[in-house]
Parts: structure tokens; sequence; C-alpha cells
């Protein structure tokens, strides 16, 4: 091992999700953590999110757990219903056993408002937080990230993370590739809930399955909104339009569902639709001193509702392997930066890959119509509550590319 030093410097480029989760965890382990974002001020829109146990595993190993707890909603159960019959097909009862098995409960919370708690967990860390920056560039020049900013101003770092969302300007230093449309788009909307709103569903995450179809809602900032997505196939997105000037094709979309989804619509915010992209998985993130995390290395369409998640575990997993190798007992090891993101790769590509598939092959199935709706139907109703065997994967303790593994096979990392 080289020389040790007392610091080391990061520069994360992006201020959403997946840059304060990593800014974070580097600053956790002893980092002297710089992070820019471009808009002047730090925010996020949207409505909610849902957060799996795999990553409110993360929150709770860095102390967050239960400032989002106490803003957000543990719902009871995760329900499928058919758009066109209101039959249920099936449901995950979310607490007890299915909290116990993963080792932290299932949240519903904004998306502000977990932005906002990794955001105050970075500036109580002391993560250096600066807006308006917009980085054109990225080098490495003598073993060391360079970041090269419109406004001329550079930012050297022994690491540069890119969280610099599905859009990245970063990406093209390690593909040459472009966002995948879906072919669909998301309205989404938050009501606060009133005397008025039917109380039957309002402690569950619903999901209605339509052809071409599907609406989504639960309830949030304990108890007090009505989170409300509906998301559908658009003709005018599929000849490349992001956004469109009418609700017609929403309501077409949503023609033949129950009373209980055409009433939901009412729900929405029609003025902005989010367009669905991803990107095909790519096994390289790093170019030079320079690594991907997060949207950047790995979007994903939102039917599995991990793509927040998994920037969490991209965060949790960057921490575990610099510990020990860049960050020792005996000091610190900047030189092991080469070698730590290159293992934070090979860790995660393949997980994050499946996962990106796997919602790809989700989401097709929420949408089918004829004799393949009245399979998938049938295939819903087999399963029983309860039953683990689709969810392990994804959720459990000790899959491969988790950060629980990692600090299990590496005794100095920190713990869970």
């Amino acid at each position: 091992m080289s020389d040790l030093k007392t610091s080391t410097e990061v520069l994360v480029i992006g201020g959403g999700m997946a840059g304060l989760a990593g800014a974070l965890a580097l600053r956790e382990n002893g980092a002297d953590v710089t992070l820019v974002e471009r808009a002047p001020e730090f925010g996020e829109v949207g409505a909610g999110l849902q957060m799996a146990p795999n990553a409110s595993r993360v929150l709770q190993r860095w102390g967050l757990l239960e400032k989002a707890l106490e803003i957000g909603v543990q719902p009871k159960h995760l329900v499928f219903r058919d758009a066109i019959t209101g039959e249920e097909l099936t449901r995950q009862t979310l607490g007890g056993e299915f909290a116990e098995r993963y080792g932290a409960p299932y949240v519903v919370i904004h998306r502000s408002d977990l932005h906002r708690v990794l955001l105050e967990g970075c500036e109580a860390a002391g993560v250096k937080l600066v807006n308006d920056v917009m980085v054109e560039s990225v080098e490495t020049v003598n073993g060391r990230g360079v970041a090269h900013t419109a406004t001329g101003v550079e930012y050297h770092a022994d690491v540069i993370i890119g969280a610099d969302g599905l859009k990245s300007s970063l990406r093209p230093l390690v593909a040459n590739d472009e966002p995948v449309s879906s072919a669909y788009v998301a309205y989404r909307g938050t009501v606060p809930i009133t005397e008025n709103t039917p109380r039957a569903d309002l402690e569950d995450v619903i999901v209605y399955l339509g052809p071409d179809c599907h609406l989504v809602q639960y309830p949030l900032r304990k108890g007090e909104l009505l989170n409300t997505v509906a998301v559908f196939k658009s003709p005018s997105f599929e000849r490349g339009e992001e956004q469109y000037g009418g609700v017609d094709e929403l309501e077409d979309a949503y023609r033949n569902c129950v009373p209980a989804v055409q009433e939901a619509l009412k729900n929405l915010a029609t003025g902005i639709r989010w367009p669905m992209y991803d990107r095909d998985p790519v096994e390289n993130w790093v170019a030079g001193r320079m690594v991907l995390m997060g949207d950047a290395a790995h979007p994903m369409l939102q039917y599995l509702a991990q793509g927040a998640c998994q920037a969490l575990e991209d965060a949790a997993v960057l921490q575990d392997v610099s510990n020990g190798t860049v960050f020792t007992a005996e000091g610190i090891n900047p030189e092991a930066w080469d070698d730590a993101i290159k293992e934070f790769t090979s860790v995660r590509a393949g997980r994050t890959a499946r996962v990106q598939r796997t919602a790809r092959v989700w989401g097709e199935s929420w949408h089918v119509s004829g004799l393949a709706r009245t399979l998938r139907n049938l295939l819903f109703k087999s399963r029983k509550d309860g039953d683990f065997q689709y969810n392990d994967w994804l959720y459990g303790q000790d899959q491969p590319g988790t950060p629980e593994l990692r600090a299990a096979a590496q005794p100095e990392a920190l713990p869970v």
C-alpha cells in the first residue's frame, strides 16, 4: 500500500436521490465530499414513491429511517386488481412476517420528503453542497478526476461520482447509447384526503391492471394526501411527442375501466405528463476516476418501484467497497479508488441489469389483453398471501449486488 493520507476528495455531480445518497455514504466513510447541482435550488419534482425494504434498510443503516417514517406511511397491503372488472387478483401483507423477513418496513413517501431527508442528512454530515453548477465535461488527469464547468471553474477530486440522471451528460464516457422509449406515459397527482374520500383503500397500495394501462393509488404524509399515478400507452408519445395538449388520450385509455378507476383520474394533474424511458443495461460504469450511479448508470421503468431503491443500494455498496480499501483503520489510500469503483460496478451491474429487464417484462404482463389477460389473472390469483418466492430476489438481505451481502463478506465494512 502506498503512503496513506488523512483525506480524500470526492466530487458528486447531481443533487437528486442518487447523488445525495452517494455523497452521504462516502462522507460517512470519512471523505471530503462536494456535491454540485445544476439547478439553483435543491428539490425533487413528482409525487409519491414506494420504498421497499431493500431501500429502507439503507436508510436504517444511516439513521434516517425514523425521519422517513415520521412523514411517510407504512401501507398494510399491496393489492392488485383487474381494472376492467375490479376483481382482486392477489395481495401481499406488508407488515408482520414480510417486514421481519426483509429486515425493514415497506414505506410510501412523497419524493420531495425523501429527498429532503437525504439532503438534511448530507448537511448534517458536512457534505459541501453547491448549486448553479453546470458540468460540461469530466476527464482523468494524473490519476485524479477533473470536472470542467460552464463558467470555467474546475473541480478536482480523487474520484467523481456521476449521478446526473436518465439524460446523463457523463454516460457517453462509458456507453454510446440513448434513452429507450417505452411508448407509455404517466400522469400523477396528489390531493388532500377528505371525509368524502373512499375509506376502503386508504391503508394499502392499490394497483389496477388494464389493457395498455394501469393505475396506482396509495396514501402519503401520514394519510393526509392521496397519491394517484395513471400510466398508459400513448399514441402521441409513440409518434415522438413527449407532451400533449389535451386529456383525450388519458380518458380514452381508461374508458373500459371500472368506475373507481375512472373516478380516480380526477385526482391527476394533467398539465404535465412523464414519458417513460429506460436504457439497455451496460456492464461498465467507469471511465478513469469517474463512476456512474443511479439513473445515470441504470435507468429503469417504474413497474417494480425500484428506481430510487436501487440508487440507495448503489450508495450503500459504494460505501462498503471503499471501506477497508480506500478508508482503512491506518488512514486513507486514495490510490485504492481505481479498484473500489471497478468492484462497485462488478457488484452492482448484474443486479441492476436484472431489475431493469424484469421491470420491462413486469410492465408487459400488467398491460396485456385478451387471452393473455385471462392467463395473467389466473397466475396472479394462484399466488397466496405470504408466498415470498417472487419477492426474495429483489428484497432479500442475501442477494448478490446488495449491501448486506458485501457487509457480511467483509468484516471491516460498516454494519447494516
